[in-house]
Order: C-alpha cells, then sequence, then structure tokens
C-alpha cells in the first residue's frame, strides 16, 4: 500500500513538475549562422536586440521590415548594424 502511495505521489509531482517547465525557450538561437550585413533603412520598422544568454551564446538583433515583409536577422559586427542599434537607442532614450 505504501509503495502505490508513493507511485501515486512521485506520478503527481512528474505532472506538475512537466506542466510547469517554460516552453518558449527551446535552446536554439533565433538566427541561423549567415545574417544580413545591410538592410535598407527606410524599410526598418523594429529593432530587437537580444543578448547572449544559457539557449544561445550569440548576440542576436533582429529587424522587422514594414509592410509584412518579415524578419531579418542582422549581423552584429557590421558597421551598418552597430549604426542601427545607436539609431534605435537614441530613439528609445529621446521617448
Amino acid at each position: 500500500m505504501k509503495t502505490i502511495a508513493a507511485f501515486v505521489l512521485l506520478a503527481c509531482l512528474i505532472a506538475v513538475g512537466v506542466k510547469g517547465q517554460d516552453r518558449s525557450s527551446k535552446g536554439r538561437c533565433f538566427c541561423a549562422d549567415k545574417a544580413a550585413n545591410m538592410v535598407l533603412v527606410k524599410n526598418i520598422e523594429k529593432v530587437e536586440i537580444i543578448p547572449p544568454s544559457p539557449s544561445c551564446r550569440k548576440h542576436e538583433i533582429i529587424v522587422t521590415l514594414k509592410n509584412g515583409a518579415g524578419r531579418k536577422c542582422m549581423n552584429p559586427e557590421s558597421k551598418f548594424t552597430q549604426n542601427v542599434i545607436i539609431n534605435a537607442l537614441e530613439k528609445r532614450s529621446g521617448k
């Protein structure tokens, strides 16, 4: 009887643990290895800066393009991307 109760308790704890896990982070980076060095500035709607994390050790810059044209990963080391980041930060601090 004690073993059945222990087994039921263990099963309940496992079920609670599985439901409580964060599914948004799958341990992958958003950007693949290749990233764009340049995008027309007039086509950029939003800039996302994603710092390195345990699930992805890379610094990622993702721009959302206007008119539903999608999202593009930018090369964080290119001069163009660094200027885009500076401009985005200036806009944000100016608000």
